[in-house]
This record gives C-alpha cells, structure tokens and sequence, in this order.
C-alpha cells in the first residue's frame, strides 16, 4: 500500500484552537510612549547661567579702559571676533613712547589689520624683506635664527601683548633677521610700512616726534628693550608719587539679543484626526524646542559675536603643561579668578580628565547640583557640554567661568513678556494655513550672553583627549 507523502505532511500540522496574538493585536489599544530625541543633551550651560531680562534688545556693559603705557606690552580690546589695539598703547612701540597726539594714534590703529594664523604657520622667514609690524593680540610664536656655528637656535618665544617688527616701519631695506613660526594658533595685528608713511605723512607732530626719537642719544631701558617704568620705594613725607591713568571705554561693548528661529509645519488632517490619545500639534511643539534650545546652546558657545570661546579675553586663555588635563592645568585656570562657578567641557574631555587624576591617584569629588551628584575639582563642578568643538587631531577646550551680576560674572541675556509667548523668552505664533492645508507656526527664542568683566571666564586651549598608547 502507497502512502501519499502530502497527506502525511498536512497530518503532522498543529490545529489553531484560539485566536492568534497577531489578529488580535488589531482590536487592542496599544501603550506607546512620547516621541523621543537623540539630539537632547543635559544643557547645563543654559541651566547655569543667570538669565537677565534685556528689555530694547541690547545690554551694554560699561568698563574701566585700564592701560598701563610703560609695562612693554599692548593691550587690546575685544569685540566678539573682532580685535582692535587700544590707541594710547602704541606709546609701547620705542618710536612712538611719549607721543600723546591721541588723534594721530587712532589714526594708526585703525590701519592695524587682523590676521588669524594656524598652528605651524610661518609668519616671517629669516632674509625676507620686512615691511609690517607685528602685535601679538593672542597665541605663542616662536623666533629662530641661526648661530655661530650655522646651526638653527632658538632666540625667544613671544606671547599676547608682544611685538616684532618695529624697525621695519622707518627702514626701508630692513629684513627680517629671525624665523617666526606660530607655535599656537592665535590673532595678530598687522601695520604696513604704506600705511604708517600714509599717516604720517599727514601728521606734522608725528614728524616732530620721530625727529626728536631719532636725535635722543639714550633712553633709559631695561634689558628687555623696554621704558624703565617710574617707581618711588622707601621715601617719607609728602613725595610725589609716579601714577598710571585709566579711563571708562570710549565705546562700550553693546550685546544685542541674537535669534534662533523656525516654521514648523502641521497638516490639518494629522491635528483633526490623529489627536488621540496624545496631542499630534503639543508633541510637534515640545520636539522642535528640544532642537531650539540646543542650537541656543550651541550659540553661546560658539558664535563668533557673544559665544563664550570667542570672547573670553586673551589674557584669560590658557595652554596646557603638556597636552592632556591635569590638575595643574585645572589649578591654573581657577587661580585666575575668584569664585568660580563651574567648568564646562566636553564629554569626552571629562573622560580624559579622569585617566589623568586616576594616574596620578587622584579622585574628584562629587557635589549635589539639583540633586543630581556631578564631579568637582577643589569643590567647583566639572559639567558636561557637548557643544564645545572637539578638533580632528583630538583637542577641545575646557571653560571656566564665574556667573551672575553681583560678581561681575557671565549672564545670560533674553527678553520676556513677548507676543504669543510658550515659553519665558520663546514665543510661537501661528502664521495660517496654506493652499495644502498645512498649519504653520513661526517657533523663536531671542538670547545672548555678556562677559561683564575679562576674568570671568577663563580657557585651557589645545587639551589633547586622545588615549595615550599603552
């Protein structure tokens, strides 16, 4: 007897006795959550900062113009990326000390160009004809020659407030007798000899000037090439006492409120129809300020106008001892200013903090901040930010800053009481429908943020976050 193979095939089958899950699964309410975010990060930055109500649109911030001619160095002022040295300070420069014609200073101040330059970059090679003066506003640029023996040395390293270059603007065939290589990144100003014959040319007392420069016999300098600076030591009675002046800046920095914007759009049909049991229009809404107020973030960390790393002051930036975070560079920061706040870095810079402090036996502590438990160094916390830019050879930045008008710190900047306002400084307003029947709503927020004073915050440059090869 044959047995049909298909037949004992369907024999061996299973019987369906009940419903399946899969059909059933068509009549039941399924629980779901919220729409979620990658893209949501702790935002400690916004958290922290003391927000200031802007009302006009802009905060300006009055400063003490505080130079000290004599010291050897330049200052300059910032604004935002913009970089400008203060007229009164080119008396620095040997041909211009004791010229006071504050008119024909500005004049050549405001012919000093800006130039950013990269690390490795050579600015001026040994033998090449030398026709600018240099002012270092930021960053460290080293000098080379060669010496007796042929040999390449190293002469010196210049840093912020430094100049080279000086007897190129009278010398004709002046060339340069160095090497300089940028040993940093960093900004400069750069003055033509064109351009300093141009203002000269228009100046009878820059004239007088130069010709009494070039007939004084000796100055009296120190070994630094610079102006012996005045002082009174020891004395008694009614002396006069040598002084330096400070003035209120001419042209106070003025932060106006930036804007983060969007349209978000919403068919009429997903708002009438798929409302239930969450609200299509809230949800949509509660995203698209998640991904505001991290570009908000963003901005204030890095826009070029008012982000914290580009308008901390040059004086306040800092390199590390030898590439990755210790807690000596942690030290150096916090020493100086007073009251710190907290630092700010990325995470993966966090993480290099910790291998250093572990290989060293060390451990932060921990502090209570809102409840939640976050490292600390010498009781300030170390927050994460993400935001801050991390380079392709492994660098980032780690801020430090001290907040809050009372301390003359860092605040944030905002408006409120705005039309159609969602949120304290965020409105949405609603902007019709379209020919497709599509709801749009105009979704923005106004911000800035302003450094009161320079040594509120505070940047350790260049640390390298990379693992050390074992």
């Amino acid at each position: 007897m044959t047995v049909d193979p298909s037949a004992e095939t369907r024999l061996e089958l299973p019987r369906q006795s009940s419903l399946g899950t899969a059909a059933a699964r068509n009549l039941a309410t399924t629980t779901k959550s919220a729409p979620q975010m990658q893209e949501i990060t702790s935002r400690w930055l916004l958290r922290m900062l003391p927000w200031v109500e802007t009302k006009g649109g802009a905060y300006r911030v009055n400063r003490r113009l505080a130079y000290t001619v004599g010291d050897g160095r330049v200052d300059f002022i910032q604004d935002g990326a913009d970089v400008r040295v203060i007229p009164q300070e080119l008396g620095e420069l040997a041909l211009l000390r004791d010229f006071d014609d504050v008119e024909v200073l500005t004049a050549i101040a405001d012919r000093c160009v800006q130039r950013d330059f990269r690390t490795g970059e050579t600015l001026v090679e040994r033998g090449a004809p030398a026709d600018q003066l240099h002012l270092i506003a930021h960053g460290r640029i080293g000098r080379t020659s060669v010496g007796n023996y042929g040999d390449e040395v190293a002469l010196d390293v210049l840093a912020d407030g430094d100049r080279f270059g000086e007897h190129a603007l009278l010398d004709e065939d002046a060339r340069w007798e160095h090497t300089a290589i940028a040993e940093t990144s960093g900004t400069l100003l750069t003055l033509s000899r064109a351009d300093f014959a141009a203002v000269l040319s228009n100046a009878p007392s820059l004239r007088d000037h130069l010709e009494e420069f070039a007939s004084r016999s000796h100055r009296r300098q120190n070994h630094r090439g610079e102006a012996e600076i005045a002082m009174s030591a020891g004395h008694v009675g009614e002396h006069a006492l040598p002084g330096a002046f400070a003035d209120y800046e001419l042209k106070p920095r003025e932060y106006e409120l930036s804007v983060a914007q969007t349209i978000l759009r919403i068919h009429t049909r997903v708002a009438d129809l798929y409302n239930g049991p969450m609200n299509q229009t809230e949800e949509q809404l509660r995203l698209t300020i998640e991904a505001l107020r991290e570009r908000q973030e963003h901005e204030l960390v890095n826009n070029r106008e008012f982000g914290l790393l580009h308008n901390a002051d040059f004086k306040q930036r800092i390199q590390t001892h030898s590439g990755p975070p210790t807690p000596d560079d942690l030290d150096e920061l916090l020493c100086r200013r007073r009251g710190s706040k907290f630092f700010l870095a990325h995470p993966r810079t966090i993480a290099a903090i910790g291998r250093e402090f572990n290989s060293r036996g060390l451990y932060p502590d921990h502090v209570d901040l809102g409840g939640q438990q976050v490292p600390a160094w010498r009781g300030v916390p170390i927050l994460p930010c993400n935001k801050i830019p991390v380079t392709q050879e492994r660098t980032s930045s780690i801020l430090v800053m001290r907040t809050g008008v009372e301390n003359q710190g860092v605040i944030g900047l905002h408006q409120t009481g705005l039309p159609d306002e969602y949120e304290p400084g965020l409105s949405v307003r609603f902007m019709g429908l379209d020919e497709k029947a599509i709801t749009s709503y105009l979704v923005t927020t106004y911000y800035s943020a302003a450094i009161l004073v320079p040594d509120a915050v505070g940047v350790l440059e260049n640390v390298q976050i990379a693992r050390r090869p074992q």
